[in-house]
């Protein structure tokens, strides 16, 4: 009995082997970049830490397909590198000869990214999931709603348009008035200098009068 077992569980482990390869039309590359992120605290790579990716995977498809309890032994690893990158399928707990479909793989591990990288200390641009679109983050909702900045900026500049036309005509109005009164100024000064001229005129020097009469005589 024990020997079947054994060799039950050998089976499934060589068939796991053969559904996970390289290019594997359920499969994914991931790429870690360890050393990018964490300089000189980089951590090394090694079984430990995959079985933490294993577990992290898991935990992300139990997550997503409820009523499945995903275990270590159904992320299948593959085609492994020094360089930390290797390939992985999902196969399924009920039968672990048949493979998860690659969209419920991709939305798991899309629900589970920031779990995931977390787990590692890493980023989207340093745990990459070859095909899987990097986490996108929520778009930002201002405060002010976009009509009310446009009416607050055409209002703003409505009302300098209109200042710079009551100013504008002040300083006209101003000008026109100092001119105004510049020529009321040389138009007074003008008829002053006239009648003074003409005052002049009619003076009667007693003098010159005193001086003909006696030259007479």
């Amino acid at each position: 009995m024990l020997e079947k077992i054994i060799f039950l569980l050998c089976s499934l482990s060589a068939l796991s082997e053969q559904l996970c390869a390289p290019d594997a039309s359920d499969g994914y590359k991931v790429r870690l970049s360890i050393k990018t992120a964490l300089g000189d605290q980089a951590y090394v790579w090694n079984k430990n830490e995959m079985f933490l990716f294993r577990a992290t995977l898991a935990f992300a498809m139990r997550n997503q397909i409820s009523g499945q309890d995903f275990e270590v032994s159904n992320i299948v690893v593959c085609d492994e590198t020094p360089r930390v990158s290797f390939w992985f399928v999902v196969t399924l707990p009920a039968n672990s000869s048949l493979l998860v479909d690659k969209e419920k793989v991709e939305e798991a591990v899309r629900k589970s990214r920031n779990r995931i990288n977390s787990a590692f200390l890493l980023t989207d641009k340093t745990l990459e999931f070859i095909g899987i679109p990097p986490t996108l983050a929520a778009p930002v909702k201002p405060d002010t709603p976009p009509w009310l900045i446009v009416f607050g900026v055409v209002m703003g500049v409505v009302g300098a348009g209109i200042v710079f036309l009551l100013v504008s005509s002040v300083v006209q109005r101003k000008r026109k008035d100092e001119k105004t009164d510049d020529e009321d100024i040389g138009e007074e000064t003008r008829v002053k200098t006239v009648e003074n001229g003409s005052a002049s005129e009619g003076v009667y020097n007693m003098s010159f009068s005193d001086d003909d009469r006696l030259t007479k005589m």
